[in-house]
């Protein structure tokens, strides 16, 4: 049994739920009260979800997770076995972490400012709006971000969904930041398609 620790409304967490979801493994959850991450910080040595723990192995980091099931679990599959693509998979994951989610915690940053910089929150803004336009394009002829889902999906899904969601129980800022800064148009069809055929799918 894989069990994982969460607090409510994590993007993070959605991915491994999807992944898992996806591979059909059943999985015990730890909810965390986000005041106190105290039993993440005992069982992982930091304070961030998702952990996962596997027998004697903990994993921290959603996308080391995410390689970690793969490994662990391979079929249904998450990422391609040939290795050129493979490389381009994980050249995505590391560009949607590293370049795609930093405006939007910029964005945050700078509204937690005593006296927030409208200009510099204005600028992030539309680098958050043009990247819709490269999601439509990678979703041109197929239903996935791969083609077949796979990690790209359940990493980028959790964050571009609010383009259109809209839960009134979810009050995160950064979601907010999302949710705003997302405007999802009529020139996105193969886009909302997508959150839409994703958001059906299963999650453990």
């Amino acid at each position: 049994m894989l069990r994982a620790y969460r607090i409510p409304f994590s993007t993070n967490v959605e991915r491994i739920a999807l992944a898992c979801g996806h591979k059909g493994l059943a999985v015990e959850w730890v909810d965390v009260d986000p005041r106190d991450r105290s039993p993440v910080r005992e069982v992982s040595g930091q304070d961030l979800v998702p952990v996962l723990v596997d027998g004697d192995r903990v994993v921290h980091d959603s996308l080391a997770i995410l390689r970690h099931l793969e490994a662990r679990f391979p079929e249904p599959a998450l990422f391609p076995r040939e290795p050129a693509p493979r490389a381009e998979l994980d050249v995505f994951l590391d560009w949607f972490d590293g370049v795609w989610k930093r405006p939007p915690n910029d964005i945050d940053a700078e509204r937690r400012k005593a006296a927030p910089e409208e200009g510099r929150v204005a600028r992030l803004g539309v680098t958050m709006e043009r990247s819709l336009d490269r999601f439509e394009a990678l979703l041109g002829g197929r239903d996935y971000l791969w083609g077949e889902f796979s990690a790209a999906d359940s990493a980028a899904f959790p964050f571009v969904k609010y383009a259109v969601d809209r839960n009134a129980h979810d009050d995160e800022p950064f979601h907010a930041i999302l949710r705003e800064f997302l405007p999802l148009g009529s020139n996105h069809p193969r886009l909302a398609a997508w959150i839409r055929r994703v958001d059906a799918l299963p999650r453990a």
